[in-house]
């Protein structure tokens, strides 16, 4: 028996070589960002320390406006990024439907000729991410929203006993939907790598790398991580 898989004429195993690199790079990505090494922790995880320390002391602040402020632009920022993908996700299904206008423009750039079918899986391959991102996002505004219940319902007297057991209840909830929305942008970066595969594998390959390296450099290298873990006297 032939045991050698038989793919279509405009698929090759350098396709599915960068396809399996990129998933494997968003999957390891993903476990390395929240499953740090404990010498060098990501800024996701520097962060968790923040978000409780800010419900520490938010129990003693008075008034709470500020609080409630932050915790606003937070759902804003979750709900533009729903919004986009949701834009982004009508115009991927519009150009399903047009792949043969996306076969002219490769044609233009001495493309090789892709049948329209293997179009829509790349199309589809985008999809999937940003339709992850949105579900993400979604869940980090809901999760924003159960966090502002929880700081409703912290008592105004710091001495109460339920007040900082309730802010701890609200910063672990805070801290869950940071790590949903951090997900959801990374279901953007490797997003936006997967449209490489429009132009061809290596492209493909180039841009998941690419993302791979902007992605572990912001949460493992960046300005930001030396500032966050710079610790004042």
């Amino acid at each position: 028996m032939d045991s050698v898989v038989n793919l279509p004429a405009s698929v090759s195993y350098f396709d599915l070589f960068a396809l399996v690199l990129l998933f494997g790079s968003w999957l390891g990505a993903g476990w390395l960002v929240e499953h740090p090494p404990r010498s060098r922790p990501s800024v996701s995880v520097l962060m968790r320390d923040y978000r409780r320390e800010w419900m520490r002391h938010f129990v003693t602040r008075n008034p709470r406006l500020f609080d409630a402020n932050i915790l606003a632009s937070l759902r804003e920022g979750t709900a533009f990024f729903a919004s986009a993908c949701l834009i982004a996700i009508g115009g991927g299904l519009a150009m399903i439907g047009k792949t043969d206008q996306i076969a002219g423009v490769a044609r233009q750039f001495d493309i090789q000729h892709v049948p329209a079918l293997i179009w829509e899986i790349k199309i589809v391959v985008v999809l999937f991410f940003v339709a992850n991102a949105l579900l993400r996002f979604i869940w980090a505004h809901r999760l924003f929203g159960y966090c502002a219940i929880l700081i409703a319902a912290v008592p105004n007297d710091p001495d109460d006993p339920l007040a900082y057991p309730r802010a701890h209840q609200a910063a672990e909830i805070n801290i869950t939907a940071a790590k949903s929305f951090n997900s959801g942008l990374r279901c953007v970066y490797f997003a936006l790598g997967a449209l490489g595969w429009l132009a061809g594998p290596l492209v493909l390959l180039l841009t998941t790398l690419a993302v791979l390296a902007v992605t572990l450099r912001r949460e493992f290298a960046s300005g930001s991580r030396r500032a966050i873990l710079h610790r004042m006297p």
